[in-house]
């Protein structure tokens, strides 16, 4: 079995294929240990987004966003201005990776996603699966629900699924 990779391309300097080890070893400030003091329905440890993007060296034009989930086909394309301090990439369970009953290898969880103040950032950019994050200059692919309807049977879908 091959490890998993996240990869980050697109507006970047330098484009990254990282995996757990990759993620568990950024330093002890990019860490976020326990996302259930953020919202208890999650669990898990994460990294800061920010400190992907670091490490990537998003270039100025960036504007966007692009979580990419191969698994299930799912695409958000958010501001990235809006979620860059406030985004997580949750990749650990219990000490191990976060398995895929829980949304991973990796997820990307925004805390309180409606003080983004954004009709584009919706929970629905909590994005599990997530093997490719793209930066880009427009908004990229995305096919999240837009009808009311659409969104809800979604999460009729998913309901329990919600362990990370």
């Amino acid at each position: 079995m091959s490890e998993s990779l996240l990869a980050v391309h697109g507006d970047v300097a330098r484009p990254l294929s990282l995996t757990y080890d990759d993620l568990a070893a950024l330093s002890a400030d990019a860490q976020v240990a326990d996302i259930s003091r953020l919202d208890a329905k999650r669990k898990g440890d994460a990294v800061k987004l920010d400190a992907v993007l670091k490490l990537a060296g998003v270039k100025p034009s960036a504007r966007y966003l692009t979580l990419h989930s191969s698994t299930d086909d799912f695409h958000a394309s958010i501001p990235l201005e809006v979620v860059r301090e406030r985004g997580l990439l949750v990749y650990r369970l219990e000490g191990e990776p976060l398995p895929v009953k829980a949304g991973g290898p990796f997820r990307f969880f925004i805390p309180d996603f409606a003080a983004c103040h954004t009709q584009e950032v919706d929970e629905c950019a909590n994005v599990k699966f997530v093997d490719l994050i793209e930066l880009s200059q427009e908004r990229g692919q995305d096919n999240r629900p837009s009808e009311e309807e659409e969104h809800a049977k979604l999460h009729e879908r998913q309901q329990g699924e919600r362990p990370a």
